[in-house]
Parts: structure tokens; C-alpha cells; sequence
């Protein structure tokens, strides 16, 4: 049981139009009372505009909305209450005040709010880590997949490989207990069955959870080409501001630049290269040596890649940028406000693939509304896992899944009932380290110090 009462802001930081204070535990209904004058309490969940004062000395400190959550219908199932005062920081700091000089009252912790749902139940560990996703998420498909999480889609899947296994688990003990009962025949095959059924949805599910991961971390993209093909100022107009420099002058990118964009929806980092070029020694000089090194380690590692190509200069096209490509990059070839469109089955000959080339034009922007919709369609297609369910997006899922698999393969039908059951036994407690009730509490420190105050 928790014997105190924490408070917090839990809105952002800085000045706004309203702030929001949240109280929660055992105090919290007479700090409320206190603080309205002992007017007593509001209705429950039901927003009241009314002064609030200190306790200390009955001033005012703000005429403010209250809500009063009385428990276990709260987000933390104690008894909540939240002000959401005027965001001025004299009274957010005179509100705060109040609450530490109240008798029994104290700052929350990072994270302690959400580690008071959790250890009341309202909320397992992936329904943590997809609230926090969701105040991270940057872009309306981490959102979606982070809701997806948060309201249980996770957990609700985990549940189910629960339920068969403690079954199987059930059926194998009543045999360890009554080995003079006559059981069907055909029980340690249906058991065989029934696990090897689970490994392949597990399997299944470990293979998916890459799409989530790349859609909660973000797609990378690398843009890459020959000196003064328009690399930077694709990336600026990608970005709609000024990311990266661009200049006449050849090797004026030396490193990678890298842009966080939102493309249709989807979170991407677009990475500007520096210009590949073959050089005869002693021509480039060390530095933009070390970048265009950096250029192919930045492209062999990108989900996507764009090859810029000058327009003029076609079909006589950079023979290494082509050769970096494969069937899922697009080709760009740039400047189409200085020369015609070409025939791009040439490309497609000459280089032996036949990737989607698109004319652009940085300067004008023309063809930029078919770059974008061919990114979108490529990121749907890479992502299509991740947007039709919720997956398992981190590595601590992986491993939790790895281990499962391993106890599920491990189970013989031939052996000894006691070891199938045992087997059984390390993939359900490996499911509850998943959802965080099974050996977790350094993992639970760790999580919760993440979330900011209030959370």
C-alpha cells in the first residue's frame, strides 16, 4: 500500500495558457477540500470553475477548472485530483507551494504516477511504453501505433498466448498429480500440436514486430549522387527550409546532413550525402575524402535510397551512384527546368535494373508532388505489418519472444511430463516479463525514471 501523497505538473514546462497539477493518494480528497475553502468536493469527473486558495492563509491563489477523481475510477486508481490553472508561472509556483506545505504531501517522482497505474493494475508494462511512445510520437502513424498500445492491443494478444499456455500447462500437471486417471490417448499429441501452433504465431508475431520498430524508430533515407546534382536543395525542399547548404562549388557537402521529416504520416530521416566522385590521388583532399566514405556507409545502411542524377547529363549517368541502387530506389534525375524528359528505358538498360525514375526539378518543383507519392507508397508497403496491427516495437520485446520461442521448441512430447510442464512454465513467466508482472523491477526503474514528472 502506498502511505503518501504525491503532486506534480503534468502539462509542459513554461509559460502557457493553462498548467495542470495533478494530485494523487490518500490525502488527496482533504488537500482538495482545503484548497476550495472547505467548501468540500466536487462531483466526481465533472469539471468545476472555482477559486482555489492556500491553505496556510485562505488567499487566492487562482480562479481555476478542478477535477475530482475519486478512487479506483482514476488514472492511477487512488484518489486524483487535478487544477488546471492559469499557466503564469507565479501562480503554477504558488499552487505548488501550497500542495508541499499540506500535511503528508510531497513531489512525485519522474515517473510515479504512471508506476502507481501500473502497480494497481490499470496499466501493464506495454500499455506503459506505449503511453510514453504516444507523448513522443512525432508523426499520425506513431500516434496511431502508439494508441493501438496503450489501449491494449499488445496486451490483449499476449493475454491469449497466456490463456492456451496455462491450459496446456493445466492439463499436464492434473497428469503429473493423477497418473492413475485415465487420460485420452491422444493428449500429449494434441499438446504437441497446440505448442508448435504457438511458436509459429509467436515466430510470426517476432517477425512483424520489425515493421513496428521501424515505424515507432523511423525510416532512414539517404539521398545520394554525384557533385552538384541537386542533393541539398532536394533535401530543403523536402524539408521546406533551409537543412542543408548548397553551393556551385563541388564537395560542398562534407558530412551527413540529416533531416527529420514527416512524409504522409510517416516519421522519416532523410539523409543528405556528400557528392560521390572517383578522384586520382592527392585530387580530393582528406576531408572530403572521409565524406564521401561516409556517403556509402550512410547508403548501405538506409532502408531507402534516392539517386540524384544531373538531367543534362543523361543516359551518361554516374556509373557508382548506379551501382548503389536496387529495384526499391528511385531514381531522380534533377534539373528538368533546364532540359526535356528522356527516355528513362535507357537508364533501365544501361544500369541492368529497372528502378522508378522520376524527372525534378528542386528550383521550381515540379515532379515533387510524384516523389512524394511514390515515398508514400514505398513506406506503406515497408510498413504495412506495423499500420494493420499493433507490434511489438523494441527490443525488449524481441528478447521477451526470443525466449518464449526457445522454451516452446523445447518442449518434447517424448520426454518426462515434468519437463513439458517446466517448459511450459518458462514461456508463460517469459509472457509476464513481457507485460511486466514476472522478475522485472530493475527493468521498472529504468522505464518509469523515462517519463517526465507528472506523467
Amino acid at each position: 500500500m502506498v502511505s503518501d501523497t504525491i503532486f506534480a505538473m503534468s502539462s509542459g514546462a513554461g509559460r502557457a495558457g493553462i498548467a495542470v497539477v495533478r494530485t494523487s493518494g490518500p490525502r488527496a480528497g482533504e488537500a482538495l477540500s482545503a484548497m476550495l475553502g472547505g467548501k468540500g468536493l466536487p462531483q466526481p469527473r465533472r469539471a468545476l470553475l472555482t477559486a482555489v486558495v492556500d491553505p496556510r492563509d485562505g488567499i487566492t491563489i487562482d480562479r481555476c477548472v478542478v477535477l475530482w477523481f475519486p478512487a479506483p475510477s482514476s488514472f492511477t486508481g487512488e484518489d486524483v485530483f487535478e487544477l488546471h490553472l492559469h499557466g503564469g508561472r507565479a501562480v503554477l509556483d504558488a499552487a505548488l507551494a501550497a500542495l508541499a506545505a499540506f500535511p503528508g504531501l510531497r513531489p512525485a517522482e519522474p515517473g510515479e504516477f504512471t508506476r502507481r497505474a501500473f502497480d494497481n493494475g490499470l496499466l501493464d508494462l506495454t500499455a506503459v511504453e506505449g503511453l510514453a511512445d504516444l507523448i513522443t510520437a512525432e508523426t499520425e502513424a506513431q500516434r496511431r501505433q502508439a494508441l493501438r498500445q496503450l489501449e491494449g492491443g499488445l496486451s490483449a494478444k499476449v493475454q491469449t498466448w497466456q490463456t492456451r499456455l496455462v491450459k496446456l500447462l493445466a492439463e499436464i500437471e492434473a497428469w503429473i498429480d493423477f497418473p492413475d486417471e485415465d487420460l485420452p490417448e491422444n493428449l500429449v499429441a494434441g499438446h504437441a500440436r497446440e505448442v508448435e501452433k504457438l511458436a509459429l504465431e509467436i515466430e510470426g508475431a517476432l517477425a512483424n514486430g520489425l515493421s513496428a520498430r521501424r515505424l515507432r524508430e523511423g525510416i532512414t533515407i539517404a539521398i545520394i549522387g554525384p557533385p552538384n546534382a541537386g542533393k541539398s536543395s532536394i533535401i530543403n525542399r523536402l524539408a521546406k527550409r533551409d537543412a542543408a547548404i548548397v553551393s556551385e562549388i563541388a564537395g560542398t557537402t562534407r558530412d551527413v546532413v540529416e533531416v527529420h521529416l514527416s512524409l504522409s504520416g510517416f516519421p522519416v530521416t532523410v539523409a543528405d550525402t556528400a557528392g560521390l566522385r572517383e578522384a586520382e590521388a592527392g585530387e580530393l583532399d582528406p576531408i572530403e575524402r572521409e565524406g564521401i566514405r561516409r556517403s556509402r556507409d550512410r547508403a548501405s545502411s538506409a532502408d531507402f535510397l534516392l539517386g540524384v542524377f544531373d538531367l543534362r547529363d543523361f543516359p551518361e549517368l554516374d556509373r557508382e551512384t548506379l551501382g548503389l541502387l536496387s529495384e526499391k530506389s528511385l531514381v531522380l534525375l534533377n534539373k528538368a527546368d533546364l532540359a526535356s524528359e528522356p527516355d528513362a528505358s535507357l537508364l533501365q538498360w544501361q544500369s541492368g535494373i529497372a528502378p522508378e525514375v522520376i524527372c525534378i526539378s528542386a528550383v521550381s518543383g515540379a515532379g515533387f508532388n510524384t516523389l512524394e507519392a511514390a515515398l508514400e507508397k514505398r513506406l506503406r508497403a515497408e510498413l504495412s505489418d506495423a499500420l494493420a496491427a499493433p507490434g511489438f516495437s523494441r527490443l525488449r520485446h524481441e528478447q521477451c519472444l526470443r525466449d518464449c520461442i526457445v522454451a516452446l521448441r523445447g518442449f518434447d512430447p517424448r520426454a518426462e511430463v515434468e519437463l513439458q510442464a517446466e517448459e511450459l512454465r518458462i514461456a508463460l513467466r517469459t509472457l509476464g516479463r513481457l507485460l511486466g508482472r514476472v522478475d522485472v523491477e530493475d527493468l521498472l526503474d529504468v522505464i518509469f525514471r523515462d517519463f517526465c514528472i507528472g506523467k
